[in-house]
């Protein structure tokens, strides 16, 4: 029987901005948009969406007068990751 695949990940821009912020463990908004060159609209709300998860944590600030949107990695969007991760090698070791 295959593992489920978390639905909050299972979205490519989720599970790109989850990768990102696992190798970097924070990423402000203009390198997330660099990384996954998706819209600004459409980053926003994934990372809504993994906030209201617990996925990762939002940081607002100013940053040379200009707004500053930093997203990190908590432990539970860590750990979600790795079982994501685990989940998918079920479905390659079939």
């Amino acid at each position: 029987m295959f593992a489920d695949l978390n639905p909050i990940l299972h979205s490519q821009l989720r599970l790109a901005i989850i990768s990102l912020l696992v190798s970097e463990e924070k990423a402000d908004f203009a390198r997330i948009k660099e990384v996954t060159k998706a819209t600004s609209g459409n980053i926003s709300v994934q990372i809504q969406k993994l906030e209201a998860a617990g996925y990762i944590s939002i940081k607002k600030t100013f940053k040379e007068n200009y707004p500053n949107t930093e997203a990190q990695l908590t432990p539970k969007g860590l750990s979600a990751f790795e079982e994501y991760i685990e989940a998918l090698k079920s479905y390659i070791s079939r």
